[in-house]
């Protein structure tokens, strides 16, 4: 009797580097809502214009990335992101001038640069329910004082959708998506540096 071997070769599938951004920097993620919940930013008008200062800065930071050809490569609709004009227009709202600060982008490139987009792409996505309490708390709107958690023209999944795919394109290669992760992880850390800053939070 003949018998066959058959032999099974198995091909590593690996994770989508969307899918591990948002596993590996949930802890992360959690730890600025534990931030937003003891700063109480809609507890007043001066304590929500603490949060949008923080905002700003971070704003600035990220904006700052979309001058690099290579990140302009990467996402092709930066035209459409971003919220460093709204959050200044949102302090002059409030009665608000910015400090000067550092851009603590400044030394970041590509592929990192991702990570820091990343987070502030997901915070955009999940600003809704923000806006909501911006509204009905402080009595603030998308034309006053809110403009920095409005959603795109587009609407927030739609560009957010579009982001997740320059996320998980084929050109970024495995060691690509540590610096990707690494990026955010930085970026986590400067946003929340701005919020302990600005609430005076320990």
């Amino acid at each position: 009797m003949n018998t066959s071997t058959i032999t099974i070769t198995s091909t590593e599938i690996r994770p989508a580097l969307s899918f591990r951004l948002k596993t590996e920097t949930a802890a992360l993620h959690e730890l600025m809502h534990t931030l937003m919940e003891r700063g109480q930013p809609f507890a007043s008008r001066a304590n929500y214009a603490r949060f949008v200062e923080a905002q700003y800065h971070f704003q600035r930071d990220i904006e700052f990335l979309f001058a690099d050809p290579a990140v302009q490569a990467a996402v092709p609709d930066l035209q459409v992101r971003g919220r460093e004009a709204a959050s200044l227009a949102d302090l002059a709202d409030l009665g608000v001038v910015a400090q000067d600060d550092v851009i603590a982008s400044a030394d970041v490139s590509m592929p990192a640069a991702l990570g820091w987009m990343y987070v502030s792409e997901g915070s955009t996505l999940g600003a809704a329910f923000l806006l909501k309490e911006a509204k009905t708390q402080l009595g603030l709107s998308e034309e006053f004082g809110a403009r920095n958690l409005a959603a795109y023209p587009e609407g927030r999944a739609i560009v957010w959708r579009r982001f997740v795919a320059s996320l998980d394109r084929d050109s970024l290669e495995g060691e690509q998506h540590e610096e990707v992760i690494a990026g955010a992880v930085a970026a986590y850390g400067r946003f929340g540096a701005l919020l302990k800053r600005h609430f005076n939070l320990a």
